[in-house]
């Protein structure tokens, strides 16, 4: 064997070459950045309440003449809720929360006449309470600035109707009713 003797070139240190150290601290950086953004939420989980996977909607009910109205908004709304959030509508009373609600307003009120009485546009308006608790029964959603009591929420909206579009009150209904649907699945978000 032939054995060399050390140098002191060889026993010393060598010096951090500028491509490494940049390196190093990029990946420091990025650790640091990292770690502090650990408590932050991404996507459409961020804006709903975190301890909530389920959720029940039984189908509403309806203070309405009109046929099937109740049926259709709950349709709407679990829809709604499948496609927004992060949420699972199920069919147990047993989930984490639960959405209710009722419709208790649902008129016609003609906005435009022609000059021979007949109505040319008509607004279809809908009024519904809402109330989403979690398991305990404890109220979940947006604080209200409206003084009405705290678990209930009133929402409405309108549908128009006009004939000459091929609109007819069913469609008008339907518009009203996932405008309803979208305005009750934004009150699961939570607060900012």
């Amino acid at each position: 064997m032939n054995a060399r003797p050390l140098s002191l070139e060889a026993a010393a240190p060598q010096p951090i070459s500028r491509r490494r150290w940049l390196g190093c601290a990029l990946a420091l950086a990025g650790l640091v950045a990292v770690e502090g953004c650990a408590a932050y939420r991404f996507g459409n989980r961020s804006l709903y309440p975190q301890d909530i996977q389920t959720v029940y909607v039984p189908i509403f009910e309806s203070d309405s003449f009109r046929r099937n109205l109740a049926e259709f908004l709950t349709e709407a709304i679990a829809k709604e809720i499948e496609l927004k959030t992060p949420y699972k509508v199920v069919g147990s009373p047993e989930a984490d929360s639960v959405l209710t609600g009722k419709i208790t307003t649902d008129t016609k009120r003609v906005v435009i006449e022609d000059p021979y009485d007949y109505p040319r546009e008509t607004q279809i308006n809908m009024s519904v309470e809402v109330r989403w608790v979690d398991r305990r029964g404890a109220v979940m959603g947006q604080p209200l600035s409206i003084p009405v009591p705290e678990e209930l929420v009133i929402l409405s909206n309108t549908g128009m109707l006009v004939p000459e579009y091929g609109q007819s009150v069913a469609t008008a209904q339907l518009q009203a009713i996932q405008r309803l649907a979208t305005q009750i699945v934004s009150l699961m978000e939570s607060p900012w």
